[in-house]
């Protein structure tokens, strides 16, 4: 059983003693911070989304996010190991047979193995009904050929999760969707272009190809066709609240950020902490990241209470990261010409939030999401 407060009190503690005082310096040397990944896996948080009976946390969803919130105020880049791995270990946890579970939870709880999603294709963004990675059922095997574009810590995982057709003539096409869990290993699977972002430079994302995969039948997510598609959705609610409360972090550290300079910068004689007009900024922030934070938490929570929360996930995926991008355009602007220098945290923040209203689904993709449901339940 977690002891919330606890868990909570001992994250904290790290981000501040372990993170905080070395992040500028750390994402300055653009490569893996591996002592900082190797107390993180000492903490247990590889296994946030993983029970207890298998080497996890066995938390639910609203402290989890409130850990991957902790993380993120301390350096997003930390939470960004975190947020695919984990929804990797959720899909495993809710829907693996009993033999995937024994054989792949373990491993992932203790971070020895990373989990990486592969879902998106060249061809097929935010359309997944359009992927064209198909997987056929041959004897014990499922021959998997596609290719995978955007997989966060895909050169670090040693366990892809790959969303696949196992029956491309099904109508709609996401009834013959299925989810294979594919240990990187296997012979045909080759990591291709490494795609250069204007942040999170120690994360890779990468290209993932699958020629001729012979992937193993017992490694058919839950073992049964068909059911990849809606499984992922489920996910996908999961890993948007991850992403929500990630972008909460980033903009409680970019407010916090502002408060503090504001109160030592000096203009006409005074701190500009003072000034009306800057007080007006730090009240528009503060009231932003209270609501965001709020909202992540409220579809934690009903994730926890239903296991159903795709409008409320998709709502605090988009006002959590419009307000992660906004609230470091204003610490921005009270930083003035400081803000876009290097050396200073925000100028990091400002690179940082753009991938929040593009990352798990794109805003607009969210918005279609909100207003179908809406429409659906309102009478």
């Amino acid at each position: 059983m977690e002891d919330r407060q606890q868990i909570l009190d001992t994250v904290r503690r790290f981000v501040a003693r372990e993170v905080t005082p070395k992040v500028e310096t750390l994402e300055a040397a653009d490569e893996p911070p591996e002592p900082l990944l190797a107390q993180m896996r000492e903490l247990g948080l590889f296994g946030l989304a993983v029970a207890d009976d298998f080497g996890g946390l066995g938390l639910q969803v609203e402290t989890a996010a409130a850990i991957v919130e902790a993380v993120a105020q301390g350096w997003t880049t930390l939470a960004s190991y975190l947020n695919s791995h984990t929804t990797v270990s959720y899909l495993v946890s809710k829907y693996g047979t009993n033999d995937q579970k024994r054989r792949f939870l373990p491993r992932l709880a203790t971070g020895e193995l990373h989990g990486a999603l592969t879902l998106t294709e060249p061809g097929a963004g935010s359309d997944l009904q359009a992927i064209s990675t198909v997987a056929q059922h041959a004897g014990n095997v499922f021959r998997v050929s596609g290719s995978k574009v955007f997989v966060t810590n895909g050169q670090r995982a040693g366990l892809l999760l790959a969303l696949v057709k196992t029956d491309s003539a099904a109508e709609p096409p996401h009834r013959g969707m299925s989810l294979l869990i594919v240990e990187k290993s296997l012979p045909g699977v080759t990591v291709g272009q490494d795609f250069h972002k204007m942040a999170y430079g120690q994360v890779d994302t990468c290209e993932i190809h699958y020629q001729d995969v012979p992937v193993p039948a017992d490694c058919l997510l839950g073992g049964t066709t068909g059911r990849g598609f809606a499984w992922l959705l489920d996910g996908l609610e999961f890993g948007r609240i991850m992403i929500a409360a990630s972008a909460v972090g980033l903009a409680r550290a970019a407010m916090a950020q502002a408060v503090a300079y504001a109160r030592i910068r000096h203009s006409f004689g005074r701190a500009i902490a003072e000034h009306q007009a800057i007080q007006l900024e730090l009240a528009g922030m503060a009231t932003r990241v209270e609501a965001a934070r709020q909202l992540t938490l409220e579809a934690a929570r009903q994730k926890d209470r239903a296991g159903r929360a795709d409008m409320l996930s998709c709502m605090a995926k988009l006002f959590a990261s419009e307000t992660a991008l906004e609230v470091t355009t204003s610490a921005l602007r009270v930083h003035g010409g400081y803000g876009y220098i290097k050396g200073y945290a925000v100028e990091r923040f400002f690179r940082e939030a753009p991938l929040f209203i593009v990352g798990e689904g794109t805003n607009e993709i969210q918005k279609i999401v909100i207003a179908r449901r809406l429409l659906e339940t309102m009478p």
